[in-house]
């Protein structure tokens, strides 16, 4: 059995290989059985424990356990916030195959997963991305959506604290976009053609009102009922409502509150990327149509994404 560390993830989980082995295995697999658990630190609330166990029959079993402490990064030694490590299992004899650094896979499955919704929902023709937040996973998102959007020739970056902004853009330099900081993220909405909020938001940062026709709304943040990143403006009007799993995604404040008050419908929820890589679902009904895209996230999707990155280290399934 080998260990990838962090580095190697990085390196073998390229964000066009890993669309596309994301796309296929929405294609073509079932959804395989899982199980999540959350902890939460009775010292502090903010710190979670998160365990997921996902399950293909016959194939392989991927086994996560990550910590999210939302204030390692205002440590004496800055850590990451996301910290763990994601085990693959064969789902035929039990024998385990690989470990991996957690929090690596878990930026690079989660950028890939909300990447994989901008390539099936967003406009072909989009522009401008905004991105709310600068934490770990921003450079990743921007790195995945441009990847999949290469229309994208402007990026601009939001957050609460501007100094962070300004040095996730002078990272990404190397990107081919013109990649800066903003500190009115009001008009920066009102330019967005994707807009894609990574934030621990407990409140809405995401203004309906203020988007323009066609957007693309990414909403990865709020994975507690209590969370939220966008306003009740952004499912008003987009109307409908998709999300990258069905399973558990009223979960998620920037669903489950809308949907307890009343302003949309489980019918609504109209589809996820099972539905719109199997062509169940047409996605995007016209290029003026905003469109709300929310990442529930998903014990299946680290397995998809350790299957992949097993396949990528040449080893091979027992």
């Amino acid at each position: 059995m080998q260990h990838l560390n962090a580095d190697t993830v990085h390196l073998l989980l390229d964000y066009p290989g890993l669309v596309d082995a994301l796309r296929y295995a929405h294609r073509n697999a079932t959804m395989p059985q899982s199980r999540v658990q959350v902890l939460s630190d009775t010292g502090n609330e903010d710190n979670k424990f998160v365990s997921l166990v996902a399950w293909a029959s016959g194939d392989v079993i991927a086994v996560k356990l990550v910590g999210v402490f939302p204030d390692n990064s205002s440590l004496p030694v800055p850590e990451p916030s996301v910290q763990g490590l994601v085990t693959l299992i064969s789902g035929k004899t039990g024998a385990p195959l690989m470990t991996c650094d957690g929090s690596a896979l878990t930026f690079r499955k989660t950028a890939a997963d909300s990447a994989l919704a901008v390539d099936l929902l967003a406009r072909k023709d989009a522009e401008v991305l905004v991105v709310i937040g600068a934490g770990g996973l921003a450079p990743h998102v921007i790195e995945a959506h441009t990847s999949v959007r290469p229309s994208i020739s402007r990026v601009m970056i939001w957050n609460r604290n501007p100094q962070k902004a300004t040095d996730l853009a002078a990272r990404l330099k190397h990107l081919p976009a013109d990649i800066s900081a903003v500190e009115n993220l009001n008009e920066a909405l009102a330019q967005a053609d994707i807009v894609s909020c990574v934030t621990m938001a407990t409140e809405p940062i995401v203004k309906g009102a203020l988007l323009k026709s066609g957007c693309h709304v990414d909403l990865i943040g709020a994975y507690m009922p209590e969370m939220r990143e966008a306003d009740d403006d952004v499912a008003k009007r987009a109307g409908r409502i998709f999300v990258d799993t069905q399973n558990g995604c009223e979960g998620s404040g920037d669903v489950a509150e809308p949907l307890s008050r009343g302003l949309i419908t489980r019918e609504q929820i109209v589809a996820d990327l099972f539905d719109l890589c199997q062509g169940k679902h047409s996605g995007r009904a016209s290029d003026g149509e905003i469109t709300m895209f929310k990442n529930v996230g998903g014990g299946h999707l680290d397995l998809f994404t350790a299957r992949h990155l097993l396949s990528q280290s040449g080893a091979i399934i027992r």
